[in-house]
Formats: C-alpha cells, structure tokens, sequence
C-alpha cells in the first residue's frame, strides 16, 4: 500500500518537479500544504509556451502522475495552485495535439483525462467531453477502440469513433437533464448528427424527447422530432407532430413544416384532402419567394388533388381535382422550362391516370430522355403506357431494355409487369416462367437480407411483391384451369400471411371458376372482413 503521509508524498513530487522545471521550489519539513499554495503558476505554465508546448504538458503530466497515481491527497484543497494548474494542463494538452495535427495523440490525451484520479470539477469534464466527441465525429481519422472491457465488465463498449461519439454526448445530455451541467444547444446537434450517421433515428428521437424544456426552442423540438419518426416510417406520428407546430401561432404558417407535412399526405392518398390544405397555405404564405419552393409546393398539390379524385364522391367533383392537379402541374413545369425530373415525371403519370394516354407518353419520353435512361421507374411508367394503349410489343421492348440495364437487385417490378402484359396476351405460360423468374429474384433478396447484407430503401416491399406474385400466378392457373396449382400457390400465399386478403380473393377466385358460387361469395366475404378497402377485379 502506498504510504499518503505528506512528507512521503512531496518527497515524490519534489523530484518530478526538479527534473521538469514546474517549480524552482523545495519543501522541508513535511510543510506541503503551504509550498504548493505558493507555487507561482505563470512560472509552471512557461514552459507550455515554449517550443509549439504538447511535449513539455504531457511531461508534466506523466511525472505528476507518476508521483501521485491516485491524484492528490485531500489536504490539497480546491484553491490548491498546482492542483488548477494541473487540470489545465488536462484540458490543453488535447487541444495542442490537435493544433500539431497528431490526432490520435489528443484521442489518448482526452481519454487519458477523463479516466484520470484528479476528480475534474464537473464544468472542465463536461468541455473535455463535448470536444473530445467532436473530434471524433469529424476529425475523419478512425482511431482503436477504448481498451474498457476489463474497467466495465458487462457495460457497453463503443466500437469505433462513432459510437464512442454518441456515448460521450449521450452523457452530456443527461447531464443537462440532471442540472449538473449548463444546457448547451450545440450538443443536441452534434447528437443528432452522430445518430442520423449511424441510422439509429428512434433512439435519436427518445433522446429529444427526453430533453427538458428550454434547450430547445418548441418548433425546433418537435420538427427534430417529426424527422426521426418519419425517417422511420412512422408517419402517422411524425404528422400530427408538424400539425402541433402548424396549428396556430407564430409558427403556423412555416414553410419547412407546411411542404414536409403535405409530402406526408402525399404518400398516403388517404390523407389527400389535408395534404392539399397544406400545400395551398404554403402557396399562400411565400411572398415572392424563390421559385424552387413554389414549384415544390405546386407539385405537392397536384399529387394532393390526384389522390383526392381517388375517394371523389362524384363524378363532377373527381374530374374537377384532375383538372385543377394537371393545372398546378403545368404550372410547375413552366417555372422549371420542363426540366424538373419530379414534375415531369408526375406529370406524365396524372395524364396517364385520366387516360390522356398519348399525352403521358410524351412526357415520358421526353424524361427518359432528360435521365439518359438511369430512373427505373420511369422505364417502368413509359412500359405502363404503352400496355395501356394496347401495344404489347413496345411495352415489353421497353421492359426488356430496362432489364438489360438493371442489377438482379432491382428487377422485380420490371419482372412483374412483363408476366402482366404475357398473361394479358394470352401467353399464360410464358407468364407463368416469367413471374417464376421473379419469385426467384425474391428469394435471392430474402436470403441475402437474412445474411445480413443491407437492402436499400425505396422500392416495393418484397414480402407484399412475393404475395401479389402468388395471387397473380392462383390467376393464370385458373384460366388454364390447373386447380391444383392455383391452390397450391394459395397455400404459399397463407404460409407468408395467414390473415392475407389476398388469399381469401384467390381462394374465391377459385370457387367461382368451378361453379360454387356461394363458397366463392363467402371468401369475397372474408377478404373484406380483413380488408375493408381491399379492392380486386
């Protein structure tokens, strides 16, 4: 056991001192207390200044260190000189490693800091804390993982600088909950940051929701907020957050909150109407504003009113939100001189869904040609038209020149309209070897998603894809009236989802083909049953 009696003590410290030039003092007598005091710290800082200074702080530190491993005793008050002295030393040693550009030098100088004996005040922790994670985060060196598996057994130990970021800033953050630290709004940032980076968005999302009022402004809050669910398909939540902000006040009519709320209801036709509302009071509110917002907010509508002709009650109410959405469409596509990929592309579509067939072509055409062939949904709208308007063999040229260009990844949509337009020809077994084809590609999919390789978001849910493709072969069967391998394809279909709507529609399917009408009326039944808005032909 180390002996703490004063006297022992300085005798250590005396030859530290001595060899490192922090003091021209000696001490006799055991009177520590009262030499440490008058330590004169302008003198134990000169040689930091002298000749770019990280060397000589890291030898004050070492020989310090060396003399007390368990920091300095209790007689050495907090008004102690040397004990100041040697806390910033801590604090500035990093900071001089950075100013050389030894990065990984000030990454052990910082832990080296955090983990030492000399009980920090909590202020200087909290500073060594927020810059050592910033350090981290956009240093752009990866530096070796803390060594902490023997200190915490059994706790988490981050794996690289990113998480050992989020760890540090995490820290903070509970600090600030505690009161033990001054709020500081920066760290949030940071923190939001180092989670988008790392994909962790619902973990981002408690940590907000966690803060205590005040670090952040309300409106910054809630949209910070809104952006974590909605990066995780949490739409609904994310919604009625922007609908807080947008309800009333001063904040009611922000454009940032308006367009993202209406892009919401854009993707779920269900909620056109309030989508429509959102995009008219941004057009409502820009004030001359740039073009690139209106045009955004334009688009938004036209998307808005098409997916409100959808549920119209009646005929003159639906044909008047197709007109008005190809009107704010046109509008778009003047302000952009018909080069915005977006507007294009929507306006292309809303044509085609009010059979404007030859219309939508040409503007399908014209953005393929724009892309240089790149976007496969655009392939995928110009073969859509063209199946439409009953031309077979371009619709499936242009399939196939999108297959030739596509990875194996991305087929399944490409097969999926091809077996389509061969089943609407009549090619029932070409059909059926082309959506084998895609079920294939499923498969691959699934197995590698398994296997841990990241799928990308953005296309067609493979599971929902793999049912459909199971319904649609149950279909083909039956017009070649193979019984047994449309159930077959039905069981498949139950084996994926037991409550599937679909299956229940193929099973009647079945039934009505071989006569059995009221058997064929109760599946139609039941498929309602799970799915009220489920609609087949």
């Amino acid at each position: 056991m180390q002996c703490l009696c004063p006297g022992a003590q300085m005798n250590k410290i005396e030859k530290g001192v001595q060899s490192s030039d922090i003091s021209r003092y000696s001490s006799a007598n055991g009177e520590i207390k009262q030499h440490m005091n008058n330590v004169n710290t302008e003198e134990a800082d000169f040689p930091l200044h002298e000749g770019e200074a990280a060397k000589e702080c890291s030898t004050i530190l070492d020989v310090v260190e060396s003399a007390l491993p368990e920091g300095l005793p209790d007689i050495f008050g907090d008004d102690c000189n040397l004990k100041a002295t040697i806390c910033r030393a801590f604090e500035l040693l990093p900071e001089l490693y950075k100013l050389g550009g030894f990065h990984f030098e000030a990454v052990s100088s910082y832990r080296r800091a955090l983990w030492s004996n000399w009980n920090l005040d909590e202020k200087a922790i909290g500073r060594i804390q927020k810059e050592f994670a910033v350090l981290l985060l956009y240093s752009g060196c990866e530096t070796c993982s803390p060594n902490l598996i023997s200190q915490l057994d059994g706790a988490f130990v981050p794996r690289n600088n990113l998480e050992e970021a989020i760890l540090l800033l995490m820290l903070l953050l509970r600090k600030f909950n505690l009161k033990r630290h001054e709020r500081d709004p920066t760290v949030i940032h940071h923190l939001t940051f180092a989670l988008s980076m790392s994909g962790q968005l619902k973990p981002l999302a408690i940590q907000f929701e966690e803060l205590l009022p005040g670090v952040l402004h309300s409106r910054e809050w809630l949209y910070n907020v809104a952006l974590c669910y909605l990066a995780e398909e949490d739409d609904l939540i994310a919604l009625n957050l922007l609908k807080r902000i947008l309800m009333s006040g001063e904040d009611s009519n922000s454009l940032k909150e308006l367009l993202l709320a209406s892009k919401i209801c854009c993707e779920n036709s269900v909620h056109g109407e309030e989508g429509a509302l959102f995009a008219r009071r941004a057009l409502a509110n820009l004030h001359g504003g740039c073009d690139q917002i209106e045009v955004s907010a334009n688009l938004l509508l036209g998307i808005s009113l098409s997916n409100q002709a959808i549920f119209a009650t009646t005929n003159t109410t639906r044909a008047s939100q197709q007109r008005e959405a190809l009107e704010v469409l046109g509008i778009a596509q003047k302000k952009m001189h018909g080069i915005d990929f977006r507007v294009m592309y929507n306006l292309s579509l809303e044509n085609a869904k009010q059979r404007k067939l030859d219309t939508a072509a040409l503007y399908a055409k014209k953005l393929l040609k724009l892309e240089g062939g790149s976007e496969l949904k655009t392939w995928l709208l110009m073969a859509r038209i063209m199946s439409a308007q009953r031309r077979f063999e371009d619709a499936e040229s242009f399939v196939n020149a999108a297959l030739d260009q596509t990875g194996k990844w991305f087929e399944g949509d490409l097969l999926q309209i091809k077996a389509k337009m061969q089943a609407s020809q009549g090619r029932f077994k070409k059909a059926v070897e082309t959506y084998t084809q895609l079920l294939a590609v499923i498969q691959l999919r699934t197995k590698s998603f398994n296997a841990g390789v990241s799928v990308l978001k953005g296309y067609t849910d493979d599971r929902s894809l793999e049912i459909e493709t199971w319904y649609d072969l149950v279909l083909l069967y039956i017009s070649m009236s193979q019984w047994r391998d449309a159930e077959l394809c039905i069981s498949k279909m139950k084996a994926i989802s037991p409550y599937s709507a679909l299956a229940c529609h193929a099973t009647g399917k079945i039934h009505e083909a071989k006569g059995f009408l009221k058997e064929a009326l109760r599946a139609y039944s039941t498929a309602l049953d799970l799915e009220p808005r489920h609609m087949q032909i």
